[in-house]
């Protein structure tokens, strides 16, 4: 009799150990890789019976290399970050033509400005909305004062031929209370 499960075991466990080999070559070939790549582009250093020049001249054109390798850095950063943004703008057109998203029919709801100030401002808003309360009042009485103002004004050329000149403002000095 053979045991099912525990050939299934025995599979999963050859797999595993041949995954992590798996794993571990892709590694050892990655370090291989990098290690070829920067012993192609940099070379090792002789720095040894290098003059005082000669030593500024290296220094020059190891800046000179750093600087050519940020431009590139830069340029690679900037170029997957604009992918990142297409393929992201790319998920969302995607998402809209899969029609995945569907608006809910909104209800009509009746708020008073009160509790719509509440719900905004939260426990700040203490102040009731009562935009009638808040009118000015008006008064019949202010109303007649006002007609009986406009109409003592009269014409106002004649008001302004009498108010010309010095009798005109003495006129207004003694109105005013100053001649007493």
């Amino acid at each position: 009799k053979v045991n099912l499960n525990h050939l299934k075991k025995i599979c999963l466990i050859m797999l595993l150990n041949r995954a992590m080999e798996d794993l571990e070559k892709e590694k050892q070939d990655r370090e291989e890789e990098k290690n070829r790549y920067l012993k192609e582009k940099h070379p090792p250093l002789q720095l040894s019976g290098l003059s005082l020049g000669e030593l500024q001249n290296l220094c020059k054109q190891l800046y000179a290399k750093i600087d050519v390798v940020d431009e590139e850095r830069f340029d690679y950063e900037d170029k997957v970050n604009k992918h990142n943004k297409d393929i992201n703008e790319l998920k969302l057109k995607v998402q809209d033509l899969g029609g995945k998203f569907k608006k809910p029919a909104l209800r009509k709801v009746r708020v008073s400005a009160d509790e719509m100030m509440r719900a905004l401002l939260g426990s700040k808003h203490k102040g009731s909305m009562d935009l009638r309360a808040n009118l000015k009042s008006v008064k019949k009485e202010d109303i007649k004062q006002e007609k009986v103002l406009t109409s003592e004004v009269g014409d106002w050329r004649k008001n302004v031929e009498a108010m010309s000149g010095m009798e005109g403002r003495k006129k207004m000095f003694d109105a005013a209370g100053g001649g007493q």
